[in-house]
């Protein structure tokens, strides 16, 4: 990172240093900057998938922090008909997905480069990874997120769950031996599990999800998080371009957010390096219709996960139970669809 940089990339979490490291050795000077020096607290669960994988290992920073794989994914939905289950194996990777801590990931990342606390003048490209961006179109979801790390008596061994309820999909991830929580709930409903002393909030997991992760016995940590779809209306303008959660920001249903934005990363360096100005408008053009088509396939299934397999409706319900079957009895299917929330539009035929 120098003085004068040419390329100017506008916050330092995992996507704008996955940006930084994969220019690390392009013909343009870079600059990283974000205010905060501080790579996080607290305990953060977020899941990586194997495309995530093969981009950290490319900029060197996989293999810096713990990462627990997911071998096998079961989805159901509560009180219906209609499960499926993906194996790595049958995908043909050796892991679906990876869970990690943020603060260990976003500290591996900034050990690997130099970030700088003010902004400089005269980039000829100014990249936006800073979060949501003032001009993104929100639309707020019904329901609230409750973020937790929970045991249970049976440790969990490399599967993750997705059960969708009335209220709204909840995810089990295997970590560490223990299990992160995403649980999507209404508002009023989110507020009652916060407030709830931890054997009971225990109880109600326990009810809502079942005995297949065994019994949960211990609560680590808890967080409401309000859930919203934002959108930039384009993810390029002069001499600009915006990636990850400041182009757009997901529902966490399929855990899809910051490995879109790792993709916007390492596409976006692949289109600069080489680009004799890197922020000529040709160039960040033919970026942003690069994005199209995985960013709005993404947003699609995420859209359908979070809104299309809530509610109570006996037809919905019924035809939620029809998909999974169908997922369940037509193994190309549910390799198609495995692969794609994995590596987006290369997953194509």
């Amino acid at each position: 990172m120098t003085e004068g940089a040419e390329i100017q990339i506008l916050g330092a979490g995992p996507v704008g240093c996955v940006l930084a490291l994969a220019l690390q050795g392009s013909r343009h000077r870079v600059r990283l900057v974000d205010p905060q020096t501080a790579t996080g607290a607290g305990t953060r669960p977020i899941a990586l998938s194997q495309a995530s994988r093969l981009i950290l290992e490319r900029v060197g920073a996989w293999g810096g922090f713990a990462a627990t794989p997911i071998l096998s994914i079961h989805v159901s939905q509560a009180g219906a008909f209609g499960r499926t289950r993906m194996d790595a194996a049958d995908a043909g990777v050796p892991a679906l997905g990876y869970v990690t801590d943020y603060a260990q990931l976003l500290g591996a990342l900034r050990a690997r480069v130099d970030v700088v606390r003010e902004a400089g003048a005269n980039a000829r490209c100014t990249i936006h990874a800073e979060g949501s961006a003032g001009e993104s179109r929100e639309r707020r979801y019904g329901h609230d997120a409750l973020v937790a790390r929970v045991s249970a008596d049976a440790p969990s061994a490399g599967m993750a769950y997705e059960r969708f309820t009335a209220q709204g999909p909840l995810a089990l991830l295997p970590y560490a031996g223990e299990w992160a929580l995403v649980w999507s709930a209404l508002p009023p409903r989110a507020a009652e599990l916060m407030a709830a002393a931890p054997a009971e909030f225990l109880a109600q997991l326990q009810q809502a999800f079942g005995d297949r992760a065994g019994r949960f016995d211990a609560l680590r940590s808890r967080a409401r998080v309000p859930l919203a779809l934002r959108l930039r209306g384009s993810r390029v303008a002069e001499r600009e371009a915006y990636i990850g959660n400041a182009a757009q920001t997901l529902h966490p249903v399929a855990g899809q957010g910051l490995n879109l934005g790792l993709r916007d990363a390492w596409d976006l360096a692949q289109a600069l390096q080489d680009a004799d100005d890197p922020g000529d408008a040709r160039v960040l053009a033919r970026y942003g219709a690069q994005r199209r088509l995985d960013a709005a396939a993404t947003i699609g299934i995420t859209e359908l996960l979070a809104r299309g397999f809530a509610g109570t409706n006996p037809l919905a319900r019924a035809a939620r139970g029809a998909v999974l079957a169908g997922l369940d009895i037509l193994p190309p299917v549910r390799r198609f669809f495995a692969r794609r929330m994995m590596f987006g539009p290369s997953a194509l035929p």
